[in-house]
């Protein structure tokens, strides 16, 4: 998920209005968010036990971009929202399954490339730039990755910590990197806070 601010027009305006436009749009945006800011599920985050969870990614050399308002890191105006964590690995680098549940969705579009959706009761976590390609098999969507030893279908059981991708460079990104997401309900969750949560309960 993307939203897109344009401050443009603002700079025709003189400073104090120009503060309160950017205050109104920020507001629209948290309510467009069901009225929740990231720091606002800190605390049910850090209520949880994280014992059962897994760190997404094999060969981690950095967090390349965070969750939240951003430039567009391909040239675009305006800022964005980054609806997860960019991180950074060589490519073809395995990905982990960060719980244990159900693929709902095998993505395959511009912007996310080819990735996957997993439901964990309430929590979704979603994996965008794999590699591989998506082909349907017995009428259901599936990620292949003959290289790299993967098949993953939608309706299918993943356990915590199992190998789903790789690290690639398909969909929008300037270099390989897992943009990994997570959800509660409906509300996007800053993957950051659950990655602190998990390193205290280690």
């Amino acid at each position: 998920m993307k939203l897109t601010l344009d401050f443009k027009p603002l700079k025709r305006l003189g400073w104090p209005y120009r503060l309160l436009g950017i205050a109104l749009m920020t507001l629209c945006l948290l309510v467009g968010l069901n009225g929740r800011s990231p720091q606002a599920m800190a605390l049910n985050v850090e209520a949880g036990s994280w014992t059962g969870a897994s760190f997404p990614v094999e060969n981690f050399q950095a967090y390349t971009s965070p969750f939240g308002f951003r430039t567009s890191p391909t040239g675009g105006r305006g800022y964005e929202f980054h609806s997860g964590l960019d991180i950074a690995a060589p490519e073809g680098s395995y990905i982990r399954s960060w719980w244990g549940g159900s693929v709902v969705e095998v993505i395959n579009d511009q912007g996310c490339g080819v990735g996957l959706v997993i439901e964990s009761g309430d929590w979704e976590h979603i994996y965008c730039h794999l590699s591989g390609q998506v082909q349907t098999i017995q009428g259901r969507p599936t990620l292949i990755d003959r290289q790299g030893g993967l098949q993953v279908s939608e309706g299918q059981t993943i356990p915590s910590a199992a190998r789903i991708g790789r690290v690639g460079m398909s969909g929008r990104t300037t270099g390989p990197h897992l943009h990994w997401g997570l959800r509660y309900g409906d509300r996007w969750v800053d993957p950051a806070l659950v990655l602190r949560a998990m390193h205290r309960d280690r």
